[in-house]
C-alpha cells in the first residue's frame, strides 16, 4: 500500500449500507443506494478530487462514538495512485452528514435565461426610458455603457464567480472568502427581502390592469358615467381618464403619505395571485423553475419585438425615433448624469441582492462565468435599447395624437370666441383640419400678424409635439399614465393593452422568482431542515412575504414604494457591493482569487479584472455613494401625491419621521456587517482565509438527475460548510 491509500479498517466499520461512487464526468452524476462502495483512486482528476481530511473534520462534528482515522493526501500522490480495491461503507445517516447533493441547471441556456429574467425588471425598463429622455439622450447612454463595462461587468463577474466556485448563497459565500466581512451576506439577504416585498406589488398592478383589459373600451380610455347616468364623473372630468383610473380606481391613493388605511380591495386578490404564481413556479426547486423560465423570459422578448415592429407604423413614430438619437454633449460633463448612470448600472445588473450568486451556485465550478457576465450584460443592454426604441415610438404617437386634439380644440374655441365678438374676424381658424391638424393649424397661426397672434395665444394654449413628448411621467406613472393612454389611441386597443401588460407581468414574475431564489438558497445552505422540506420553505416564505407586502398595497403604499425604489435602496446596495469587492480584492486577494478561478476554469483570466476589483471599482463606488448623498441632501426630498379634491398631482415634502424611518431601516440592514466583525474579533477568527496550493471551495455539490430529485426529498448535507480546504473537492457519482 502507498501512503495515499485510505485505511479501510477504520472506514468499513461506519456502515452496513453504502453508496457506489465512481467518476462519470461532471454534469451527469447521481446517487443510488447499492452495496459496498468501491473507491477508484485514479478517477480523481483535477476536475474531481476528494479531500479525506475534510471528511474527518465533517464527521468529527457529528455524534459518532468513534473517530475516523484519515491519512493526509498529497495531490501528487493522489494523481499517481494505482487502482485499488478498498471498499468503504457508510450508513445513510452518515452520508447525509457528509455529502449534500446540490442540483445543477440542466443546461447553460437555462442559467443564462434565469440571470437575464432576474435582472430585466419592468421598473428598470421604464426608468431607463425616462432617463434616456431627460438626462442627455445618447450622451446618457454613452455614459451608461462606459460604466457598465468598467464597473457593472467586473462586479457581475465577481458575484457569479464567488457563488459558482463556493456553491453557496449570499450568507455563506462571503464568510468563506473574507470572514471579517461575512456579515455582508446577511445585509444582502435583508435588502433582497425588502425589494421582494414591493416588487410583487408592482406585479399586482399589472394583473389588475390585465384583468381590466378585456373591457371595450378599456376603462382608462374614457370617464365612466355617474350611477344615475346624469353625466360623467366630475372627478374624472377634472383630469385625464388614465390618471383618474390610476389614482382613484387602482391605487385608491391617499392625499398624504401619513394617511394609513386598510389594504386596497382591488389589489388584494391580484397580489395574492402573484405570490401563488411565484410559489407554484418554485415549489419543486430548480426542477420546476427551469420549466417556466423559458416562457417567462422568452415570451416578453417576442412580444416587445412584435410591438416595436408595429410601433414603427404609427403616426409620430418618426418623431420619436428622432428624439431617440438626440445627444446633449454638455450632459457628459455633468456629475449628476454619471451618478444616475452608475446607480442604474447597479439596478440593471441586479448585483448586491444575493440573487446573482444564488443562481450561479447551481452551476459547475468549471463553467466560464466571465463569458456569462458579458453575455448577460449584453442581452440586458440590448433589451433596454429595443424596449426604449419601442417606448419612444409610442410616445411620439401619443404626443402627436394629443397635439392633434389640442389643435382641433383650439380651432373650435376660437370659432366660438369670434362668434361672441371677443376676437376679430381676422383670427378665424382654418375651416378644415383634416389630414394633419397640427401642421395646418400651426402654419395658419405662424402666418398671423403679431398683434392677432398674441390675442389668439392669450385665449388658447399653444400646441407643440415637442412639449407634449417631454411630458412623459416618471416612475410607474410612465407606464400606467402616459403609456396606457397612448395604447388606448390605437385600433384594437383591448388586444394591444392585453399583450403589453402580459409581457410586463411575465418579466415581473421572472424577477420575483430571482428575488425569492436569493432568499431560498442561503436558507437551504445554512439550515438542513429547509433542504429536506423545500416545498414547506417556499410556501412559508411566500406566505410571509404576502402578509408583509400588505403594507405596500395600502392607499399610501405607492409613496413608500417610490421612496424605497428610487431613493433608499441605492445606499445599501452600494455599501454591500463595495464590501464584496473589498472582500475579494483586499481580504482574499484579487491575484489569488483569479489564480483559483484559473484552476477551476482551466484557462487564464486577464489580470485587468484584478486591477478593476482592487482600484477602479471601490473608488467608483465611493464616488457614487458621495454624489448620491450630496444630491439627496442639497435639495428638499419631495414626492408627488394625489389631491382627491382637485383631481391633480401635488408636490409635497416627505415628513421628518418618514426620513428618520428610512435611516433606521438602513441602519438595521447594515447592522449585521459590524456585528459579525465583532463576532470574528471576539472568537479569534482571522482576517483572511489561509492560502493554499489550490482554490477554496465550499461544497462537494453534486448535480442530480430529474428522476432522483423528484423521488428523494432528503438531500445530502455539505461537509465543507464554512470549512477551509486545500484542494477543490468534487466527487463524481454515477448510478
Amino acid at each position: 500500500k502507498t501512503e495515499a491509500q485510505p485505511s479501510t479498517s477504520s472506514l468499513a466499520n461506519t456502515s452496513s449500507t453504502a453508496t457506489v461512487i465512481s467518476d462519470s464526468g461532471l454534469g451527469s452524476q447521481i446517487w443510488e443506494d447499492k452495496g459496498p462502495v468501491t473507491w477508484d483512486a485514479p478517477s480523481w482528476t483535477s476536475e474531481a478530487q476528494f479531500s479525506w481530511t475534510r471528511i474527518a473534520k465533517a464527521q468529527a462534528r457529528t455524534s459518532q462514538p468513534k473517530p475516523i482515522s484519515v491519512p493526509e493526501v498529497a495531490p501528487s500522490s493522489v494523481l499517481k495512485q494505482k487502482p485499488t480495491d478498498e471498499k468503504v461503507q457508510m450508513t445513510e445517516k452518515e452520508e447525509s452528514e457528509v455529502l449534500y447533493a446540490r442540483p445543477f441547471w440542466s443546461s447553460k441556456a437555462e442559467y443564462i435565461l434565469a440571470q437575464v429574467g432576474f435582472s430585466v425588471r419592468p421598473d428598470c425598463l421604464w426608468h431607463f426610458t425616462y432617463l434616456w429622455l431627460n438626462s442627455g439622450g445618447c450622451s446618457f447612454v454613452a455614459v451608461y455603457i462606459f460604466m457598465l463595462f468598467l464597473v457593472g461587468v467586473p462586479l457581475l463577474f465577481l458575484e457569479m464567480a464567488a457563488g459558482q466556485s463556493m456553491h453557496q448563497g449570499s450568507m455563506g459565500v462571503w464568510k468563506i472568502i473574507a470572514p471579517w466581512i461575512g456579515g455582508v451576506g446577511y445585509s444582502s439577504f435583508m435588502v433582497c427581502f425588502i425589494v421582494g416585498l414591493y416588487l410583487n406589488v408592482m406585479n399586482s398592478w399589472m394583473v389588475f390592469y390585465l384583468s381590466q383589459s378585456f373591457q371595450y373600451p378599456v376603462p382608462w380610455e374614457k370617464c365612466h358615467l355617474m350611477a344615475n347616468s346624469s353625466g360623467f364623473d366630475p372627478a374624472c372630468e377634472r383630469t385625464t381618464p388614465s390618471m383618474y383610473f390610476w389614482y382613484q380606481e387602482t391605487l385608491k391613493a391617499s392625499d398624504r403619505i401619513e394617511d394609513g388605511g386598510s389594504p386596497v380591495s382591488n389589489l388584494v386578490l391580484p397580489f395574492f395571485i402573484c405570490w401563488c404564481l411565484v410559489g407554484a413556479f418554485m415549489i419543486n426547486g430548480l426542477k420546476s423553475t427551469r420549466k417556466v423560465i423559458y416562457v417567462l423570459v422568452l415570451l416578453p422578448c417576442f412580444i416587445i419585438i412584435g410591438l416595436f415592429i408595429r410601433s414603427l407604423l404609427l403616426e409620430g413614430a418618426k418623431f420619436g425615433l428622432q428624439q431617440l438619437v438626440v445627444a446633449k454633449i454638455a450632459d457628459m460633463y455633468n456629475v449628476g448624469v454619471w451618478s444616475v448612470a452608475g446607480s442604474h448600472v447597479l439596478f440593471n445588473t441586479g448585483i448586491g441582492l444575493g440573487s446573482v450568486a444564488a443562481l450561479a451556485s447551481y452551476m459547475p465550478q468549471s463553467n466560464n462565468c466571465l463569458t456569462d457576465a458579458f453575455l448577460v450584460s449584453l442581452i440586458n443592454l440590448l433589451t433596454l435599447v429595443i424596449s426604449t426604441s419601442f417606448n419612444f415610438c409610442v410616445l411620439g404617437f401619443w404626443a402627436t395624437v394629443i397635439t392633434h386634439r389640442c389643435c382641433e380644440r383650439n380651432a373650435e374655441t376660437l370659432s366660438n370666441l369670434i362668434a361672441l365678438g371677443k376676437l376679430p374676424p381676422a383670427a378665424t381658424p382654418p375651416t378644415s383640419l383634416d389630414g394633419n391638424p397640427t401642421s395646418v393649424y400651426n402654419t395658419w397661426l405662424n402666418g398671423l400678424p403679431p398683434s392677432i397672434r398674441s390675442m389668439v395665444l392669450h385665449e388658447v394654449s399653444e400646441c407643440s409635439i415637442e412639449t407634449q413628448f417631454f411630458k412623459a411621467k416618471e416612475g410607474p406613472k410612465f407606464v400606467f399614465l402616459s403609456f396606457v393612454e397612448a395604447m388606448s389611441f390605437l385600433p384594437l386597443s383591448v388586444f394591444w393593452s392585453f399583450i403589453f401588460f402580459l409581457a410586463l407581468l411575465a418579466m415581473g414574475l421572472s424577477s420575483a422568482m430571482g428575488i425569492v431564489q436569493g432568499l431560498v438558497t442561503p436558507l437551504q445552505d445554512n439550515f438542513s431542515f429547509y433542504r429536506k422540506h423545500t416545498k414547506l420553505l417556499i410556501v412559508g416564505l411566500s406566505t410571509l412575504m404576502f402578509m408583509c407586502g400588505h403594507f405596500f398595497i395600502r392607499p399610501s403604499g405607492i409613496y413608500f414604494i417610490r421612496l424605497l425604489s428610487e431613493r433608499w435602496v441605492v445606499f445599501p446596495i452600494i455599501v454591500i457591493v463595495t464590501l464584496e469587492t473589498m472582500a475579494v480584492s483586499w481580504a482574499y486577494g484579487a491575484r489569488r482569487f483569479l489564480a483559483d478561478l484559473m484552476t477551476l476554469l482551466g484557462h487564464p483570466i486577464s489580470p485587468i479584472y484584478g486591477w478593476l476589483w482592487l482600484c477602479v471599482c471601490p473608488v467608483a463606488l465611493l464616488i457614487l455613494f458621495v454624489t448620491v448623498t450630496v444630491d439627496l441632501c442639497k435639495q428638499p426630498i419631495t414626492y408627488v401625491s394625489w389631491d382627491s379634491r382637485t383631481s391633480k398631482e401635488v408636490l409635497q415634502p416627505y415628513p421628518v419621521w418618514i426620513l428618520l424611518l428610512m435611516v433606521t431601516v438602513f441602519a438595521i440592514v447594515i447592522l449585521p456587517i459590524p456585528a459579525y466583525l465583532v463576532y470574528c474579533l471576539t472568537h479569534g477568527i482571522p482576517f483572511r482565509t489561509k492560502s493554499g496550493d489550490g482554490p477554496i471551495t465550499a461544497s462537494t455539490s453534486l448535480p442530480l438527475s430529474d428522476e432522483l430529485t423528484s423521488s428523494k426529498d432528503v438531500q445530502k448535507e455539505d461537509i465543507l460548510q464554512g470549512d477551509e480546504t486545500k484542494y477543490p473537492s468534487t466527487c463524481s457519482v454515477t448510478s
